[in-house]
């Protein structure tokens, strides 16, 4: 079965927890995606920004996206999956934290992300049918 490291984006750009959230949104534009780890000043993983973050904790609440951090935004310990977990384990924790995407660790560097379609890609329709399911609950 296929490990998180076999399946993963691996080169994982960071936004910092002490960079606004409109730097944030610029990268995640640049980049063409929907999140990003936060990392801090020491390089490990402080936790997630969604664009999803930026538009209801932030925008909607009339908060200046220049003036918030993204650390602000990372709450709690990040959930996350190790490298050499397999595929089976991607899928079980991300259901369990109702979650598309895990930052994948390897001791206590962040390594990629691997996402609900990377698992799909790497599985049988099944198993990856149930956890869209769970998620979506």
């Amino acid at each position: 079965m296929p490990t998180a490291r076999d399946i993963m984006t691996p080169d994982v750009t960071c936004v910092g927890e002490k960079e606004s959230l409109a730097e944030a949104a610029r990268r995640m534009a640049d980049l063409g995606v929907g999140s990003l780890p936060i990392c801090g000043e020491d390089n490990r993983l402080k936790g997630m920004l969604t664009d999803r973050d930026i538009v209801v904790k932030a925008l909607a609440k009339n908060r200046n996206p220049g003036d918030c951090t993204a650390g602000e935004f990372g709450q709690g310990k990040p959930v996350t999956i190790g490298a050499d977990d397999d595929a089976a384990e991607i899928l079980r924790t991300m259901s369990e934290h109702k979650v598309r995407r895990l930052p994948v660790i390897d001791g206590h560097q962040l390594v990629g992300i691997v996402a609900v379609a990377d698992v799909a890609r790497a599985l049988p329709d099944r198993p990856v049918g149930d956890l869209i399911d769970a998620i979506s609950e």
